[in-house]
């Protein structure tokens, strides 16, 4: 029998990013094998509908499929994930070659779907139906693992953000069960993986739901951190209104929990964060943050951020800057709003014309920039420890090559080290010697282990990003 081809292509969130991975493996353990699109026999669509025109996305993506398999009735084309839960059996309509639309709660069903229309070459499959608890998904790894995984909690949202589609295309929150999680993060641990990122759209408000099995997220971190040969732990995102006292005290007792979190701000203006339904203010924002920095001094904190949403003024959009600068993120993620369908935003009829959202857009991510480059140069001189992944795209200079990672703040580091080795998953202590614009430079300071990471706290808080929140600049 021929070998069957399969070939996936993610849009979107790390959220979509892990479920693809899932699938991979998944399909691989099956027997199947994963090639390059014009050989496959299965190809899978991972749509994401957060972005702007994501049904357009969608489209050229299978007309690109159509093209590069010539059309073949053979191929299976699968679309799965948020745009499909949103369009759901009009994705049929697309392309001939359409013959599953998923969710994302079908996604474990999707390889048993899969085969079963490999049988039934005139059936086709719709999987939307959003289920009432977490559905677990099969364990898939035997080999040794990667140097840093991904492990979902939850999945859903409730929050119901005014500009936010996800709880419509993801359905409400559904936390995993807390065993569940711990053998899957042992498990990888076992296989070799060193860091672990605990993942789900509202990733604090684990266990807060009905699937909830009495685990609240701050002992969920506590147990993951316990766990024997785990250098590092993350989580992303969480929500600032339901980030607890305990939740913050964590940065500053557990040792491998890292100095880095990714805190959605969205907004600096309360007038606009009463309108996109965030549930808290500026200054209760500014409390948070002080309170992180007073837990643990050197953390590094970055956001996502939205201009012009329905309604903002210049006078708004200017009390965003002011936050960026007081709060002083190392890093955002920012996009002009677009409306999506079924939400409440997309009815506001105060829209921003294009060019004036695009005009902050660039004044915004010309001060976090220069933020970013502000932060990245701070730290030239220090020492930090550095999990390498992967070969840097830099040149070989005199025999030596180059690999990069990134160390607990997640600062990507490029590492000169002799060439010809493979460095995958080695944990290095680095004296960082140059900053880029989005990235350091390093020298290797010794080999193995760097495990003092008080040297790496007194260092920041010394020389850290200072919060200001006194004063208005």
């Amino acid at each position: 029998m021929q070998t069957q081809v399969f070939h996936i292509v993610t849009f979107g969130c790390q959220m979509n990013i892990n479920d693809s991975g899932w699938l991979s493996r998944a399909l691989t353990a099956r027997g199947f094998t994963e090639g390059s699109l014009d050989s496959a026999s299965i190809v899978i669509v991972n749509t994401c509908s957060v972005r702007e025109k994501p049904e357009l996305k969608v489209r050229s993506m299978l007309g690109r499929i159509r093209q590069e398999t010539g059309n073949n009735p053979r191929v299976i084309v699968a679309v799965i994930g948020c745009v499909a839960q949103q369009l759901g059996a009009e994705l049929f309509s697309y392309s001939s070659q359409v013959r599953l639309v998923s969710g994302p709660d079908g996604l474990s069903r999707i390889p048993d779907t899969i085969e079963d229309l490999q049988s039934s070459p005139a059936k086709k499959i719709s999987l939307l139906d959003f289920t009432e608890h977490y559905e677990e998904r099969p364990e898939t790894g035997r080999g040794p693992a990667s140097p840093t995984a991904f492990v979902n909690i939850m999945q859903g949202c409730d929050n119901f953000c005014t500009y936010c589609i996800v709880p419509y295309t993801r359905g409400r929150q559904k936390s995993r069960s807390s065993a569940a999680i711990l053998d899957e993060c042992r498990t990888l641990v076992d296989r070799g993986c060193l860091e672990i990122t605990l993942l789900g759209q509202n990733v604090n408000a684990f266990g807060l739901d009905k699937s909830g099995d009495g685990t609240s997220f701050a002992s969920l971190l506590r147990q993951v951190s316990a766990i024997p040969g785990l250098k590092r732990l993350r989580y992303v995102s969480p929500h600032p209104k339901d980030m607890t006292e305990e939740d913050v005290e964590l940065f500053g007792t557990l040792d491998n929990l890292c100095p880095r979190l990714h805190l959605p701000m969205q907004a600096g203006s309360d007038r606009i964060l009463r309108r996109m339904n965030r549930r808290y203010d500026s200054a209760a924002f500014l409390r948070l943050v002080e309170n992180l920095h007073r837990a643990r001094p050197d953390i590094a904190l970055s956001s996502d951020l939205i201009v012009g949403f329905p309604g903002e003024t210049e006078e708004d959009f200017q009390d965003t800057l002011s936050m960026i600068r007081r709060v002083n993120f190392v890093a955002s993620y920012s996009f002009c709003y677009s409306p999506r369908p079924g939400t409440r935003a997309a009815l506001f009829p105060d829209k921003i014309d294009k060019q004036t959202k695009t005009d902050r857009l660039e004044r915004l991510q010309a001060l976090q920039e220069e933020l970013g480059v502000r932060w990245l140069k701070g730290r030239v001189g220090s020492t930090t420890e550095v999990l390498l992944e992967q070969p840097s795209p830099r040149q070989d200079v005199d025999g030596l090559g180059s690999w990069q990672g990134r160390d607990p703040y997640g600062a990507l580091i490029h590492v000169a080290l002799p060439a010809g080795r493979d460095y995958t998953g080695r944990l290095l202590r680095v004296s960082i010697t140059g900053a880029k614009k989005h990235s350091l430079t390093g020298s290797p300071l010794a080999d193995g282990i760097y495990s003092d990471i008080s040297a790496l706290r007194l260092h920041y808080t010394l020389r850290g990003p200072a919060l200001r929140l006194s004063e208005k600049q």
